[in-house]
């Protein structure tokens, strides 16, 4: 029975592993991808934020999403974690979901199958962006939620180095590191 268990928890940390990648203190670059921000005014962005929102029949579900994620802004990262006491990039994700009853897979990598595909363009705010972020290995490892495009366009994630912290996809490393968005709603 012991045997068993060693070898049911060896199974899971390994599922587990490919859960979230990590965020590089130093920014590495990863080569071979070209710049992928958004083109356009920010009148432009503000203009297809605002109609994201209010024209899509689930903006108050979108709303208390966005709020819930930020809510953890600051929290540790913890590998697997769901909760103030730490959390990772699918983890937070998850939970925000879960909070207004959608129920995301629980891994980036499946996460990132759900929903439909959206050019960077058409990204608002409660979209989904998934992320390569091991050098060695051409799977996604990481997610963030949208919660600005205005100019910039902001994601919420737990990076392993900062927590839950937000940033910008015109950062260098996650800017080279973004390989699609989703919208789950």
């Amino acid at each position: 029975m012991k045997k068993i268990n060693n070898c049911f928890l060896l199974i899971l940390l390994s599922f587990m592993v490919y859960s979230c990648g990590s965020s590089s203190k130093n920014n590495a670059v990863i080569s071979g991808k070209t710049n992928r921000t958004t083109a356009g005014s920010t009148e432009e962005s503000a203009t297809k934020n605002i109609s994201r929102t209010s024209k899509n029949p689930n903006a108050r579900k979108i709303k208390s999403i966005v709020s819930y994620a930020k809510s953890f802004n600051g929290t540790r990262y913890k590998f697997g974690g769901t909760t103030k006491r730490g959390m990772d990039c699918s983890g937070l994700v998850y939970t925000s979901f879960k909070k207004e009853n959608v129920i995301l897979p629980r891994t980036s990598k499946t996460m990132a199958t759900q929903g439909k595909a959206i050019s960077l363009k058409k990204v608002g705010v409660g979209d989904l962006l998934f992320f390569k972020t091991n050098k060695r290995k051409n799977v996604i490892s990481h997610v963030g939620l949208v919660v600005e495009t205005r100019g910039a366009i902001k994601f919420i994630h737990a990076s392993t180095s900062k927590g839950v912290v937000i940033s910008s996809l015109d950062e260098n490393y996650w800017n080279k590191a973004f390989a699609w968005a989703r919208r789950v709603l």
